[in-house]
């Protein structure tokens, strides 16, 4: 591709004042469609520039990307990062940008991931989501006596594809950014789990997890359950070890795209 396109700091929201970089191969006149690329980071760190990689992989597969920042805590909390995902969503829809306006679909990681579901299930959207944080109200019901404590967070603002807390299960760190995003409201947890909103409507989805990575597996298996009820098509994907995310983006990529083609 010899002619990639690059927009930073495109503002999506006037309100919140919420940026987007936009990725597209400007030789193309249109491209088949568009792709929303969340980044994780447990919705208290990390930033659109560590999904740069994905999103010029996803430009170079034919789709035009929006990799877009949202508000993370302290500065907000559930569910703003959701709110900035509806705004991006309804701006991109009306956007003069060059793609297939009946064509988006979205991709995220870890607490991108999450996003992602929570799309499919408002817009009915084609999503993959890699590690995602969908197990909420349960996994805390389940695991009162564990102590929240913060895991070494180092390098999660800008490393594309960090190494960071991938040595295994780590239940209080998976417990402290997960209580963190609700401020300590527990009464939002059931609401904020997306399994339960899990309708007729809602888009296919891929969902892939590490065996034994620090997000549960737990996930998936509860979302797949209630994908079938629902009779909604989707793929998962469970891989060995404890690689977390974008940790493994190297061995679902070819999943991913293949996915997309199929349904977005």
């Amino acid at each position: 591709m010899t002619n990639l396109v690059i927009k930073k700091d495109v503002e999506y929201d006037s309100v919140n004042h919420q940026l987007t970089d936009i990725y597209y191969d400007g030789e193309k006149a249109q491209s088949k469609g568009a792709i929303i690329d969340i980044h994780g980071g447990g919705w208290f760190r990390g930033n659109k520039s560590k999904d740069e990689d994905s999103s010029i992989r996803f430009v170079e597969a034919g789709y035009l990307v929006v990799t877009p920042a949202y508000r993370i805590t302290p500065a907000a909390f559930y569910p703003a990062p959701l709110e900035d995902m509806d705004h991006l969503y309804e701006w991109l829809k009306k956007s003069d940008l060059p793609f297939n306006h009946d064509h988006i679909g979205a991709f995220g990681s870890s607490a991108g991931g999450n996003m992602t579901v929570e799309l499919a299930i408002k817009y009915g959207i084609p999503i993959a989501s890699l590690s995602g944080i969908l197990d909420i109200d349960k996994w805390l019901s389940e695991h009162e006596d564990v102590v929240a404590a913060e895991g070494d967070t180092s390098g999660f603002n800008s490393t594309a594809s960090s190494n960071i807390n991938q040595t295994g299960a780590n239940d209080p760190f998976y417990k402290w950014f997960v209580t963190n995003y609700f401020n300590g409201r527990t009464d939002q947890y059931t609401e904020a789990t997306p399994v339960h909103r899990v309708t007729d409507q809602t888009g296919q989805m891929y969902l892939a997890n590490s065996l034994n990575e620090f997000v549960p597996t737990s996930g998936v298996l509860d979302m797949a359950q209630a994908l079938t009820k629902h009779q909604i098509p989707y793929r998962t994907r469970m891989l060995t070890g404890s690689r977390h995310a974008k940790g493994y983006l190297d061995d679902v990529w070819d999943d991913v795209v293949g996915f997309f083609a199929q349904t977005l």
